[in-house]
């Protein structure tokens, strides 16, 4: 038997697009001979359709979708997730299902199980779990099915729910497993994937088809990396990460179990590939092609139009340079060195007077006040309406340059340097910065050296470094990885050894700045706990305030 898995970037709601590339993977899997042709979870529809799903418009046109797909399962089976109706009138009106599809018709679904709501799931708000597993036979082939999260419940000493249907499919005597998944990215999730499907196929000792979404819906990141692993726990193919791809397989070839093929895992070129997808996508499915930032020397804002110039072109990409009065020379030297390194178009606007013509207004109303935060502030709503106007007039989407340090302790002004449509890079720490602007230069210098060290700043008052108003990062970011991403309580994170008062201090910091990033743009997930839809804490909670 010849299978073949289809890896392949889907697009919410675009039916005819999704199903296009279907039909095209199914005529070159006849070409190659095969048996079955499997595409991944909700595949019609995208994933996450999220409450589209509660358009019953959405879900016709979802079976028009599949309706399409069967006339072309003919000499070939496909196996493809949609959502199907639950016809019993209790329980939620929708199943999250794997089809079978053969002879022109629909041979046999499978609905899942487990249906995860935490992070950034939320399914259970959507669909009815299965009540009863069956496997397909198929050429003298008896195939369990399963959806994603169906199979994450095997190999962990904390599992989340009470029933694995796996255990229930196994009464059926099986040869093999095809899961369907939407798993979303992080920099740590390729070798968790692994894991479990490894840990799967040696409970049951049969081999595994797994096929992943590759690309990007918003905020989430789809790696891809779909698996073939053999019964004895040898991969017998890892997928590229963050491209389309079909590949065939023997499934004799596989049952031999005697080669092994795994991708390297290296975290920050995981991520570097992972945000570059994720602009691209964000782009293209929206319907835009150009950008536009503010770039003001700094590591943050060089690394952003780096990603963005290899995301979309740097023909696609504009930066606006802002020096007000308060911007050193080198600033904007090494803005350029990065313009002309980049071939991006520029523009350069000093601020000083804008700045000054809000000063002359308000100092009425300021008179015999300090400067502070709040002329700070303004220097960074005039930068950020300057970066919106050009958005607006040429169609340019703002990308934000804040990284996720400063986004957790709120070292960014709302309706200033935190405008924006998407943040790029809001999910990668400071320190994480570094390293990906290591990365970016490991082959020549792209990025200026002198952007990578010198001081970090602000520049919104003569001589400011970030360090006056924060930790260093080196010290900062493990407190914050410890609280945001490891859910750490205070007093666990001072017996790891921590300063009691910078601890407090800096967890106080995260919740107080909850109602800032309530109203920032959506951040690209590259970690396990991003700021956004997986991230749910109340503005007004009195935990550490």
């Amino acid at each position: 038997m010849k299978i073949t898995i289809a890896q392949l970037d889907y697009h919410i709601g675009n039916f005819e697009g999704n199903t296009a590339k279907m039909v095209e993977a199914i005529r070159m899997a006849k070409e190659a001979g095969s048996d079955i042709v499997c595409f991944s979870e909700l595949a019609t529809c995208g994933y996450p359709p999220r409450d589209f799903l509660e358009f019953d418009d959405f879900i016709r046109l979802s079976d028009e979708s599949l309706a399409l797909l069967c006339t072309y399962a003919k000499d070939i089976a496909v196996v493809v997730g949609a959502p199907s109706h639950n016809r019993n009138p209790k329980g939620k009106s929708l199943f999250n299902s794997v089809y079978f599809l053969a002879d022109g018709e629909i041979k046999f679904v499978q609905h899942k199980t487990l249906l995860p709501t935490y992070d950034i799931f939320d399914e259970y708000r959507y669909f009815e779990p299965a009540k009863s597993w069956e496997v397909v036979e198929y050429k003298g082939k008896k195939i369990a099915l399963t959806v994603c999260e169906d199979i994450w419940d095997v190999g962990t000493d904390d599992p989340l729910y009470t029933i694995i249907p796996m255990d229930e499919m196994m009464k059926f005597s099986p040869d093999f497993i095809i899961n369907v998944s939407a798993s979303p990215f992080n920099y740590g999730h390729a070798k968790n994937r692994i894991h479990t499907v490894r840990a799967n196929v040696q409970r049951y000792g049969i081999p595994m088809f797994y096929i992943n979404h590759c690309g990007a819906q918003t905020e989430l990141l789809f790696d891809g990396g779909s698996l073939v692993v053999s019964q004895n726990g040898m991969v017998h193919e890892e997928l590229p990460y963050f491209v389309e791809c079909i590949r065939h397989f023997s499934l004799e070839g596989v049952l031999k179990g005697d080669q092994s093929h795994e991708q390297p895992k290296n975290k920050i070129a995981l991520i570097h590939d992972g945000i570059v997808m994720g602009i691209k996508d964000y782009f293209r499915k929206l319907g835009f092609s150009k950008a536009i930032l503010g770039l003001s020397g700094g590591i943050d804002s060089a690394v952003t139009a780096v990603l963005a110039a290899r995301a979309l072109g740097p023909e696609n990409v504009r930066v606006l340079l802002m020096p007000s009065q308060f911007s050193t020379h080198h600033s904007v030297d090494d803005a350029m060195d990065l313009v002309n390194k980049l071939g991006i178009k520029h523009d350069i606007i000093p601020i000083k007077d804008i700045y000054d013509a809000f000063m002359d207004k308000l100092s009425p109303l300021f008179e015999g006040m300090p400067f502070n935060v709040t002329e700070e502030n303004i220097q960074a709503r005039v930068r950020g309406t300057l970066n919106m106007a050009l958005s607006n007039k040429f169609g340019n989407i703002l990308l934000n340059t804040t990284n996720k340090s400063e986004m957790a302790v709120g070292y960014g002004t709302l309706y200033g340097d935190l405008c924006g449509g998407l943040s790029v890079i809001g999910d990668v720490y400071k320190t994480e910065v570094y390293e990906l602007a290591a990365y970016i230069n490991k082959d020549e210098e792209v990025i200026p050296k002198n952007s990578i060290i010198k001081p970090p700043s602000a520049e919104l008052r003569p001589g400011q470094k970030d360090s006056d108003s924060l930790p260093e990062y080196d010290i900062l970011d493990p407190i914050l990885f410890q609280y945001i991403e490891k859910r750490q309580g205070p007093q666990d994170i001072i017996d790891m050894g921590y300063d009691p008062a910078l601890v407090r201090r800096v967890l106080r910091l995260v919740n107080i700045n909850e109602f800032k990033r309530h109203q920032t743009a959506p951040v690209l997930r590259v970690s396990p706990k991003a700021f956004g839809v997986g991230r749910r804490v109340p503005i007004v909670g009195k935990y550490l305030n």
